[in-house]
């Protein structure tokens, strides 16, 4: 089940649904996929559950990479499939290796996010934070001119990503939100993962709640 849903150009947002597992669980879930660019082409940010909804969604456009904010399989579920149809590489941070690994054994990403690479589709620069916690090689991509980090699983409208699960670290998100994410301009929009986006300025009044909560 999928449903798209055009925000301004150049920001389009898809919606997917399936499952993620981990650690001996699964859980249904609804993910955003992010396509980023202009009319000749793009970037897709976290390939979803579902390729032809996300492919319908890219169109004709070229597709410069696929790229992969963190590698549960929820999110990299249809990396292969979509590199494959747009001939381009997946890109995500190498310390991913162990969570990518339990989906895609036998495949590799084709490239790698450093903290302070620049992505670049249809003019429009993107610049990667590397945001650990919610996994070890967690990113975020930072679009200064749209006003938009697309956060991941880091940051969400009401808090930072989950971190009961293996290879995640609460401390570590919240020194990573603290030092990456809410330095960044309060009008900032949070387009994540899952559900609602929201602000910078809308969060950044809530981390010592967080720390309190411890979640």
């Amino acid at each position: 089940m999928s449903s798209a849903s055009s925000q301004a150009h150049p920001i389009q947002n898809v919606v997917t649904s399936g499952t993620f597992s981990l650690d001996g669980g699964t859980w249904q879930v609804d993910n955003n996929v992010w396509i980023v660019g202009d009319a000749a082409q793009a970037l897709v940010i976290d390939a979803a559950h579902d390729a032809d909804a996300i492919a319908a969604a890219v169109a004709d456009r070229r597709v410069v990479a696929v790229v992969c904010t963190h590698a549960h399989d929820d999110h990299v579920n249809q990396a292969p499939a979509l590199a494959d149809r747009f001939r381009c590489p997946i890109l995500l941070n190498p310390a991913e290796a162990p969570l990518w690994e339990m989906t895609w054994p036998d495949r590799k990403p084709d490239g790698e996010l450093a903290d302070g690479d620049i992505l670049r589709a249809g003019g429009i620069e993107l610049r990667v934070l590397l945001t650990p916690g919610h996994s070890p090689g967690s990113s975020c991509l930072y679009a200064p001119e749209l006003g938009t980090v697309f956060s991941g699983d880091t940051l969400f409208n009401g808090g930072p990503g989950a971190t009961g699960r293996s290879f995640s670290s609460f401390d570590t998100i919240i020194t990573s939100i603290r030092e990456k994410l809410l330095t960044l301009p309060g009008d900032t929009q949070v387009r994540p993962g899952h559900g609602d986006s929201t602000r910078i300025g809308a969060e950044s009044p809530h981390l010592q709640e967080w720390i309190a909560r411890g979640h």
